[in-house]
């Protein structure tokens, strides 16, 4: 999918929705870990993964932006390491340069105030004054793939990152999961609204029918309800 038009589409859905999206269409749900954040609260971001793994030296990030293309998402593996930044002002800012639509970091950042300034979404573990103080050989790999917690990340995939983290997903099937994810999120606008109008989300999900089947049938999940009846809460 194009860039630009997938950021429009995005921008009028969240991760959340998203994740919803992938369990009803099966696709595994691939979120970074929880620590994982906005340097700026608020910020988003979206695209074609580009990954880089980081081995003390910030040339694997100048090779990585030679081959960038348009909206893509640096995604910087440096092993969850919290003893060092391995990221700063700089490579935000070639970043930028280079047309890349966002950072994400499996790692530490520094330069946080210069890194809010240039606008450029960054997400990562957190800050700390310290560059990198060691230099280990470049894996061979180095810009084919980067790990983000327990997930191992490549161009197949896009980031997609906002308050609530960032979430990676299959390339091919945006198409699909942004479709998804726009149906719930206009049923969950609609049961939004009818709770402010009075009516309870209980009424609106007939939980008390819910109940009833599952007395007689103890095996059917709230899920499967939900399906029946065109729910979405839950995914």
């Amino acid at each position: 999918m194009d860039h630009h038009k997938l950021a429009e589409r995005f921008s009028a859905l969240t991760t959340a929705h998203i994740a919803d999206a992938c369990l009803r269409a099966g696709v595994p749900v691939r979120c970074a870990p929880a620590a994982v954040g906005p340097v700026t609260p608020g910020d988003r971001l979206c695209g074609r993964v580009l990954p880089a793994r980081h081995a003390g030296s910030v040339d694997v990030f100048l090779e990585a932006f030679q081959r960038a293309e348009p909206g893509e998402v640096l995604v910087v593996d440096n092993g969850g390491r919290l003893d060092e930044a391995c990221v700063g002002d700089l490579v935000v800012l070639e970043a930028a340069a280079a047309g890349v639509s966002g950072v994400v970091i499996w790692g530490l950042h520094r330069d946080t105030a210069d890194i809010r300034a240039i606008g450029l979404p960054v997400f990562s573990l957190g800050a700390i004054s310290t560059g990198p103080l060691r230099l280990d050989p470049l894996p061979q790999d180095a810009l084919r793939a980067a790990t983000v917690g327990e997930l191992t990340v490549t161009a197949a995939e896009l980031a997609l990152g906002d308050d609530d983290g960032v979430l990676f997903v299959p390339a091919d099937r945006a198409e699909d999961l942004l479709t998804l994810a726009e149906g719930i999120r206009d049923t969950e606008r609609r049961q939004a609204e009818r709770i402010r109008a009075g009516v309870s989300l209980r009424e609106q999900v007939r939980f008390a029918d819910y109940l009833a089947r599952r007395r007689q049938t103890p095996a059917l999940t709230f899920r499967e309800h939900l399906r029946a009846i065109g729910g979405a809460i839950e995914e």
